[in-house]
C-alpha cells in the first residue's frame, strides 16, 4: 500500500470506534426505523429482519437489543430498497446519492466552520421539514436543528439519527474525533436515556426548545483532511462511521469498558479497574456516578454486548459463550442474560441467516 493510501486508511480508522460492531443498542431503534420507513412505502419486514440476521420474535420483546452493525445493515437495506437515504424521515425522499453529493460539496471547504455552514445550506435546499443552523453561544460553537414543519410521530428517531450524521461527518472531515461539549434535545427524557453515553460523545439534556450540539470554537478552525479517495470508504461504511460511539476518551464509562474488555472471563473488581486507570476506587465510583452509571452496570453491559455479538456471529455454543464471560454455570449465564435483555440467549441465534454484506448494491448508490 502506498504511503498516501496508508495515511488515508489510518485517518479513517482514527475516526471509527473499533468496538462499534460488538456494541448493542435497544431494539427500539430498529422498530422505529422500520415504522418510519413504512411511511415511505411498503416494507418487507420479514426480509429486512432476515437480511440483518434478527429473529422476528425479538422485534416485540421489551429489553431486546441489536448490535450497532445490525442497525447499520437495516439502514442500508431500507435506504436501498426505498431509494431514500433517510428512509421515511422526511416529507420527501433523499434519493440515492444525496449524501455523496453532500460530502463532495464539503471536501474543498477551507475549514470545518465553512463545511458545517455548507452542510446546513445543503439540507436547506433538500428538505422542507427542518434545517441546520450554525451559530455561536458564549465560547462555544453550536449547530441547531430548526423544525420547519410539525414534528412527525418518529421525530425523536429523526433528531437522534441526524445528530449521529452530524457528528460522524464532522469528525470524518477533520480526521479526528471531535469531543462535543453538550447535546440538547427537543423532546422529553426517553426511557433509554442511559444509552446515549454510547451514542453521543457529550453530556445530554432533554426538554429543550431545539435540538442543539455544542463544540469548542477551536474545532471550527480545523482544516478539512479528507479527499475523494477516502469518500468512497466513508459512504460504503455508512452509517457505521456516523455512529461515533465512545469517541470521547474523557468519558470514564468507556475507559472502564476498555479495561474490562481485556479481562473478559476474570472476576475484575472496581479496585482492579481503578488501579489500571491510576485512580482511587472512590474517585472512579464518583466519576461513573457523574455519568449516570456504576461499575457493575458497565461490566454487565460489556458482557451483554459481547454475548449478543458472539451468539449472532459465531457458532460457539451458548454454554461456551457463558464460560468465556466468566460464568461457570450455564444456568447462571442464562439468568443473567434474561436480566440484561428480557429474553433467553437462544432467541438471538440468527438461525442460518446471513447479514447484508457491506458491499451489497443496496449499501451504496451513486
Amino acid at each position: 500500500m502506498s504511503g498516501g493510501r496508508a495515511a488515508d486508511k489510518a485517518m479513517i480508522e482514527n475516526c471509527r470506534d473499533p468496538g462499534a460492531e460488538t456494541r448493542t443498542i435497544p431494539i427500539r431503534f430498529m422498530t422505529e426505523m422500520l415504522a418510519c420507513a413504512s411511511q415511505r412505502g411498503p416494507v418487507d419486514t420479514a426480509r429486512a429482519l432476515a437480511t440483518v440476521g434478527l429473529p422476528p420474535d425479538l422485534l416485540g420483546q421489551e429489553g431486546a437489543r441489536v448490535t450497532v452493525a445490525q442497525f447499520g445493515q437495516l439502514y442500508r437495506f431500507l435506504a436501498g430498497t426505498l431509494d431514500d437515504e433517510c428512509p421515511g424521515f422526511f416529507s420527501r425522499p433523499l434519493y440515492g446519492g444525496t449524501f455523496k453529493f453532500l460530502c463532495l460539496n464539503l471536501l474543498n471547504a477551507d475549514n470545518l466552520r465553512v463545511a458545517l455552514y455548507r452542510f446546513g445550506q445543503y439540507f436547506r435546499l433538500m428538505l422542507d421539514d427542518l434545517r441546520f443552523e450554525l451559530g455561536r453561544e458564549d465560547h462555544l460553537g453550536k449547530i441547531t436543528i430548526v423544525q420547519l414543519a410539525p414534528p412527525g410521530p418518529h421525530h425523536v428517531l429523526v433528531h437522534e439519527v441526524m445528530l449521529m450524521l452530524l457528528q460522524g461527518v464532522a469528525s470524518w472531515l477533520v480526521g479526528r474525533r471531535i469531543p462535543f461539549c453538550r447535546a440538547e434535545f427537543a423532546f422529553p427524557t426517553p426511557e433509554y436515556a442511559s444509552e446515549y453515553v454510547n451514542i453521543y460523545p457529550a453530556p445530554v439534556f432533554f426538554d429543550y426548545p431545539r435540538t442543539t450540539y455544542y463544540l469548542e470554537l477551536g474545532y471550527l478552525d480545523l482544516p478539512i483532511r479528507q479527499s475523494k479517495s477516502t469518500l468512497a470508504t466513508f459512504l460504503r461504511n455508512a452509517p457505521m462511521d456516523w455512529i461515533q460511539v465512545a469517541v470521547n476518551e474523557k468519558r470514564m464509562t468507556h475507559r472502564v469498558r476498555d479495561i474490562l474488555k481485556t479481562q473478559l472471563g476474570f472476576a475484575t473488581t472496581i479496585e482492579c479497574a481503578a488501579q489500571g486507570l491510576h485512580l482511587s476506587t472512590r474517585t472512579l465510583a464518583r466519576r461513573l456516578e457523574e455519568e449516570g452509571t456504576h461499575f457493575q452496570a458497565v461490566k454487565d453491559a460489556l458482557r451483554r454486548d459481547v454475548a449478543i455479538a458472539q451468539i449472532l456471529n459465531t457458532s460457539m455454543s451458548i454454554a461456551s459463550i457463558g464460560a468465556m464471560l466468566g460464568f461457570d454455570d450455564p444456568a447462571a449465564f442464562n439468568r443473567a442474560f434474561r436480566n440484561w435483555t428480557g429474553s433467553p440467549p437462544g432467541s438471538y441465534r440468527r438461525r442460518g441467516v446471513k447479514p447484508l454484506p457491506a458491499d451489497d448494491p443496496a449499501a451504496e448508490r451513486d
